[in-house]
């Protein structure tokens, strides 16, 4: 079913489908196709369409430009540092072979990036060949919306086949897989969420900072509520705030957000209310936004704070880190599994219906997210968890550490997270639902509304962001 995009969008025009799939993934080939420029040959004989192994005999490639839209300067770091090919003309150019390379970074905030890729794509059809987007990134939140549509091309069409993507994540492809269980998308990472501590406090309080030891203080909801308890009296906060824990929350829903064009509260939704009203008027946890100052107090020892639910880019990446006198700078965070497995965002790359290199962007997309060396030096050199099993489980089992987690290798952690993860149950909703239902549940947390008041607030929320969907 096709419904037009809603949300406020420019595109207003742009059709997506609202049901999820998470059926196989697209092609049905075995045969091994080249991974890698160098493996294809020069980039100039990689783009020919004459790809030993691939499953799709693409046209010549004829675009003088590469246009990439994105919303940061990770994916263009990515390419900068590992693929071969690629040379740095300045903070927005680049070169692959004769191809000019142009990323067009718009920040997310308010939108920006979504409205601006959103307009540009209903001019797709109609756009000179060298201004047309050629590939473009998208985040877990609003996958759906550009998946489900004509925008995207589905990656059997570029030749990629379930053969190459076999090491790979598969919530990772359920993420990007449209209402007709065809995949839309790729990623070079995996984002799976493990529950960072702090190993002072762990020894403090817990008696040791091991992470299997930690673990058994948090390994289900009311084992972890009991030891929040006994942070609170100890003179720490179990973590900076509620929304710390909502993700692995509503990552374990057993229904969406939405059925039968009806908004749902998943039981398990209900719980992280509960749950977090309790540790509030404990005071064992806030209410401050993620990302406010009052969160961030907590990277350092004085917020005294004992953990923080993440995938490896918050803690590498987004908590102080670099920062003298953080927890962080001096190796005093510590990984376990937690409650319930995770994950928090992730990139991918997709394929824009229409570009004119087809066989380029297909080339990056498998030297980016299925190389092996590729994989490891992303591990490496970023910190970063990759999108590749056989990778993760050889650097799991080496010497491979992280400086920030006290020296911990903590592959093995993330993967135990990830493994069980069940996203049938995503939506193209979620962004909305999500955010409006944190919103409105502060004011009930914070005491300035009953449970009663703060869902009429939401539900008043939805109706208007969502005209079409009935409430209770």
């Amino acid at each position: 079913m096709k419904k037009k995009m809603v949300s406020g969008l420019l595109a207003a025009t742009m059709v997506a489908s609202l049901l999820f799939g998470c059926g196989n993934d697209a092609g049905s080939e075995t045969t091994e196709a080249p991974t890698t420029a160098d493996e294809a040959g020069d980039t100039e004989e990689a783009t020919e369409g004459t790809d030993e192994g691939s499953s799709v005999d693409l046209p010549e490639d004829t675009g003088k430009v590469l246009n990439i839209y994105c919303w940061n300067e990770e994916f263009k770091t990515r390419i900068t540092d590992h693929y071969a090919d690629y040379e740095e003309v300045d903070a927005t150019t680049g070169k692959i072979g004769d191809v000019e390379v142009h990323w067009n970074i718009t920040p997310s905030d308010d939108n920006a990036y979504q409205n601006n890729l959103d307009e540009t794509l209903l001019k797709q059809e109609s756009a000179a060949d060298d201004d047309k987007i050629d590939m473009f990134l998208i985040e877990a939140d609003y996958a759906l919306k550009y998946v489900d549509s004509d925008y995207t091309m589905p990656i059997s069409d570029l030749g990629i086949t379930d053969a190459d993507l076999s090491k790979q994540y598969q919530y990772t492809k359920d993420v990007v897989t449209d209402s007709n269980g065809t995949l839309k998308g790729v990623s070079w990472q995996g984002c799976p969420g493990v529950l960072f501590y702090n190993r002072e406090a762990a020894k403090e309080v817990l008696g040791s900072d091991d992470p299997d030891e930690v673990q058994a203080y948090v390994k289900d909801w009311a084992t972890f509520n009991e030891t929040a308890n006994t942070m609170k009296e100890k003179g720490y906060k179990m973590t900076a705030t509620v929304n710390d824990s909502y993700r692995v929350y509503s990552n374990n829903v057993s229904t969406p957000w939405v059925v039968d064009g009806k908004v749902t509260i998943d039981n398990n939704i209900k719980q992280w209310v509960d749950d977090s009203k309790a540790l509030v008027d404990a005071g064992a946890t806030g209410t401050q936004e993620l990302w406010s100052d009052d969160w961030k107090k907590g990277f350092f020892p004085d917020g005294k704070v004992f953990c923080y639910f993440g995938p490896a880019w918050l803690v590498n990446f987004s908590m102080s880190a670099d920062v003298e006198g953080s927890i962080g700078y001096n190796g005093g965070w510590g990984a376990t599994e937690g409650p319930q497995g995770f994950f928090w965002g992730g990139t991918w790359a997709a394929a824009a219906t229409g570009t004119d290199n087809a066989n380029l962007v297909r080339d990056i997309i498998l030297t980016m997210t299925t190389d092996d060396a590729v994989m490891k030096e992303i591990i490496e050199k970023d910190d970063d968890f990759v999108n590749n099993q056989t990778v993760i489980e050889e650097m799991a089992n080496s010497d491979y550490s992280s400086k920030i987690l006290g020296g911990q290798n903590p592959l093995g952690k993330y993967s135990a997270g990830v493994a069980g993860l069940d996203l049938s149950n995503l939506s193209a909703y979620d962004q909305g639902c999500n955010e409006e239902f944190q919103g409105a549940m502060k004011n009930y947390f914070d005491g300035n509304a009953t449970y009663e008041e703060a869902l009429d607030q939401f539900y008043k929320a939805i109706q208007e962001k969502y005209p079409e969907l009935t409430v209770e």
